[in-house]
């Protein structure tokens, strides 16, 4: 079961604020019901947060007198780690989580002597975060609920929307959480496919733990899971092409997630799916290195006219010299 977490620090933020607050006040703050509220108290008296109740009509909630949490004491460099790392959520920009990372930060700047302030401040002012931006940035309970599976190895049932298909409900067993150029993955054994495959996180419309738990492979490297499973994703044309050179000099030039790279004896096969036959044809001649087109043949073709518009542009500024 997923916990929300800002919630409940919404309410120890507004008891620290207030002498006291009735059970009714904090349901409208919240916009949840005063039974959701009282799991919150619960939830920070289980944490070792001293907050008593009064019962009866003009029953309320406050924290017990004289009861304060202690300042947060940062180190320059935990200032400046701690502001790096919520500038870095902020450019990631997962869904719902921009006024809570705003939140944090002015909490943490209110905190800091006036010397750290004004280093804070300069960061935020002056740091350029050149990050790939979120694509389709998941939900951030999803991303929180996997994360939990992960680490309990605990089964999680989904509602996944393929790009292809509908709408379908599987139970999977997440063996970790990847993030990569602008999208959140997951690589999972699907009980309803029974095999491991790749999700992505901005596809899934609901995410909730299992008490069925599991145990992850040894070893597993979910980044090349993913890599692959990008590179042959079974969209458009189907590219084969023999490379004339080492596995490691290909390794170096093209990347796990463009195409998989296989050592042969003629050389390194590259096999990969794209939609653009033009695009991996540009790839192809960008290369330092001799090859030969397997399949399709309409690569062929599309190297041709590259090559033809290559040539015209080399008589073009041979001409204008002239």
């Amino acid at each position: 079961m997923h916990f929300p977490t800002t919630r409940v620090l919404t309410v120890l933020e507004l008891l620290q604020s207030r002498k006291e607050m009735s059970g009714q006040e904090l349901a409208e703050r919240l916009e949840v019901d005063q039974r959701t509220v009282r799991r919150y108290i619960t939830m920070l008296q289980d944490m070792g947060i001293p907050v008593e109740s009064r019962r009866g009509r003009y029953g309320a909630y406050r924290l017990r007198p004289g009861f304060k949490l202690p300042p947060l004491m940062l180190r320059n460099d935990e200032a400046f780690a701690l502001t790096i790392g919520l500038i870095t959520a902020q450019k990631m920009a997962l869904a719902g989580t921009a006024p809570a990372v705003e939140s944090v930060l002015a909490k943490v700047v209110r905190i800091l002597p006036v010397t750290l302030q004004e280093q804070v401040q300069a960061i935020q002012d002056a740091l350029i975060f050149d990050a790939v931006p979120e694509q389709h940035p998941p939900i951030s309970e999803i991303v929180v609920t996997l994360c939990m599976a992960v680490q309990q190895s605990h089964s999680v049932h989904i509602r996944y929307q393929s790009w292809n298909a509908p709408i379908t409900e599987r139970v999977i067993d997440p063996y970790g959480v990847v993030y990569r150029s602008g999208f959140w993955y997951t690589p999972a054994y699907c009980h309803l496919r029974n095999d491991v495959r790749t999700f992505r996180l901005d596809r899934m419309l609901s995410a909730e733990l299992c008490a069925d738990s599991f145990t992850p492979p040894e070893n597993f490297d979910c980044v090349a899971h993913v890599n692959h499973s990008i590179a042959l994703m079974p969209v458009g044309w189907n590219v084969e092409v023999l490379l004339q050179t080492t596995l490691e000099e290909a390794q170096c030039h093209i990347s796990p997630a463009m195409a998989m790279l296989e050592q042969e004896a003629e050389g390194v096969a590259l096999r990969c799916n794209t939609e653009s036959l033009e695009w991996i044809a540009r790839v192809l001649i960008g290369l330092r290195y001799p090859f030969t087109v397997r399949k399709p043949p309409e690569l062929r073709n599309a190297l041709r006219e590259i090559a033809q518009q290559i040539l015209t542009s080399a008589d073009q500024g041979r001409s204008t010299q002239d």
